[in-house]
């Protein structure tokens, strides 16, 4: 028998027969895995396979590359009963669930970026600032999978001070003064993701999501032939309708 504990983040549900669900998560100790959930079709346990809700499992299999099935499933909160009245938010649920589920390799520990999405979800109940942390989650789920951004100095001065451009092609960044003769082929860098104490303002947001977007689908996405989640249209959409673009 082969055996597993630990937390983990529920991404996705499908029906399995008249009762059951195969359930995906993100988990700290193997990274994405399945399971059956063995009367998950039913109103006890619904709550607890929401995308984005935080649980802990013990998974079971009798050999260790077979499906295996959720013995034990205990809820940790979050989900969407936590970010009801903010459908900003429930995108971002949708969307983080949908993106891991695309690009998390099945059975690779993650441990960092499983730390990370349970800091976003969690600030989705609580914290106004989220939108700019999402960017910053966007960002490291690049580098966790081996696209990281160079933010650290420009590529054409070797300086680190007045940031502004990422270029599309390599990732790297450019000052504001060395990229300004080509600005119309590079991608604006939010200040906010730069550390320090730089606060997004108006615009910053929108700016991080398409310079974000660019780099998910060119490297994760468009190689497998996957396209980026419409929950993601829905997050941009929700945040302008709300003013947090």
């Amino acid at each position: 028998m082969s055996a597993w504990t630990g937390n983990a983040i529920a991404l996705s549900a499908r029906r399995f027969g008249e009762n059951d669900v195969i359930l995906d998560v993100l988990s700290d100790q193997v990274g994405r895995a399945s399971g059956l959930v063995y009367g998950g079709a039913g109103k006890r346990k619904r709550a607890l396979i929401e995308p984005g809700t935080r649980l802990h499992l013990v998974w079971k299999s009798r050999l260790e590359d077979q499906l295996g099935f959720f013995d034990e499933m205990e809820g940790r909160g979050g989900g969407p009963a936590d970010v009801m009245d903010d459908a900003a938010a429930l995108a971002a649920l949708s969307c983080v669930a949908t993106l891991l589920l695309e690009v998390a390799p099945e059975r690779q520990p993650c441990v960092g970026l499983f730390e990370a999405t349970e800091i976003l979800l969690q600030a989705l109940s609580d914290s106004q600032g989220w939108p700019a942390l999402y960017i910053r989650w966007e960002m490291g789920l690049l580098a966790e999978m081996g696209y990281g951004l160079d933010l650290s100095q420009c590529a054409l001065t070797g300086s680190p001070d007045d940031l502004a451009w990422v270029s599309p092609k390599t990732g790297r960044a450019a000052s504001r003064a060395a990229g300004e003769p080509f600005a119309d082929k590079l991608l604006v860098l939010p200040p906010f993701l730069l550390g320090g104490q730089n606060r997004p303002v108006s615009g910053d947001v929108a700016d991080g999501f398409a310079l974000m977007g660019h780099f998910i689908e060119r490297e994760l996405l468009n190689p497998v032939r996957k396209t980026m989640p419409e929950a993601r249209a829905r997050l941009i959409f929700a945040l302008g309708k709300t003013g947090r673009l």
